[in-house]
């Protein structure tokens, strides 16, 4: 592909991954509260999820998406379900040091399941990919190079922004130290988390 529409293309996936979504929101409570370890895996079944949209637009399936709606529409309210029980076990949690908290995180592949459950729970990202690449490309005509070149922007700007918010949200978390800080910042965590869930909820498929 040439080098404009591959520019084209990221700038608009990086606008929009910039902009805080659900996805967002639920790692940076659990980086918070639960630090960095683990967010790895939940940023690669994010982008795992963001993977699989792209490939649904890009090779014409969105009408298959579309008679799967009720699969995906399940899938969100178990990813809401999971932060849901994530909110409630911060907030009930007691204020440990840091070290404590990060002694028993949730597992990898636990994580990686609600990264990918959130963004495959997201019809408005399909709907984005839909919308930006007939404007990027003639998906008639895209080839494997193209989608391949495509594909690696897509996990390469998803990691990138999700691994910055991670990044900033484990060197605010030093900042807390206190046991009522930490009881806070729990608190504030499950709040952001049930936050997260109740967008997953309202969405509607577009």
């Amino acid at each position: 592909m040439d080098r404009a529409s591959l520019l084209l293309f990221a700038a608009a996936y990086l606008a929009v991954l910039i902009l805080p979504g659900p996805g967002v929101t639920a790692l940076v409570a659990r980086v918070l509260t639960r630090g960095a370890q683990g967010a790895p895996a939940f940023i690669a079944g994010f982008v795992a999820g963001a993977l699989l949209w792209f490939t649904v637009a890009a090779t014409g399936l969105a009408a298959i998406a579309a008679t799967f709606a009720v699969l995906f529409v399940a899938i969100r309210i178990a990813g809401a379900a999971y932060l849901l029980r994530l909110a409630w076990k911060l907030w009930t949690a007691p204020a440990r040091p840091a070290a404590a908290a990060d002694a028993s995180p949730d597992s990898n592949a636990r994580l990686f399941l609600t990264g990918l459950a959130i963004n495959l729970g997201n019809p408005k990202v399909i709907a984005f990919f839909l919308a930006l690449l007939p404007t990027v490309v003639d998906l008639r005509t895209l080839t494997p190079a193209g989608f391949a070149e495509l594909a690696l922007l897509v996990a390469v700007i998803a990691s990138g922004v999700l691994g910055a918010y991670a990044v900033a949200a484990a060197r605010a978390r030093r900042l807390f130290a206190s046991p009522r800080a930490l009881r806070l910042m729990n608190r504030g965590g499950a709040v952001a988390m049930a936050g997260a869930a109740a967008a997953m909820l309202v969405r509607r498929n577009p």
